[in-house]
């Protein structure tokens, strides 16, 4: 990212998915009635960093390239995400 944005709107970035991430840690290793709360958590960061991303495209802020595969990485996550989500709830 260009210097401008890499302490405002690329570590709020970075921040979103680390939280994710941590979420996602917990929900491996709670019990299965507390998983849906930490994978909706996780959804719901795992979805502010890609409308970040969306920001940095439109701000120009960095290689498009770039920001495109951390999106279909992020979108990635997400489909998962909603499949173990599923799966928690399924009775």
């Amino acid at each position: 990212m260009e210097k401008r944005w890499r302490y405002s709107l690329g570590q709020s970035t970075e921040q979103s998915v680390l939280d994710c991430l941590g979420e996602l840690i917990m929900a491996k290793n709670a019990p299965k009635q507390l998983k849906a709360g930490y994978l909706i958590r996780a959804s719901s960061h795992q979805e502010t960093a890609i409308l970040k991303l969306r920001l940095g495209l439109e701000l120009k802020t960095a290689n498009e390239t770039q920001i495109f595969q951390a999106q279909s990485a992020l979108q990635e996550i997400g489909r998962m995400l909603g499949g173990w989500l599923k799966s928690v709830n399924a009775p």
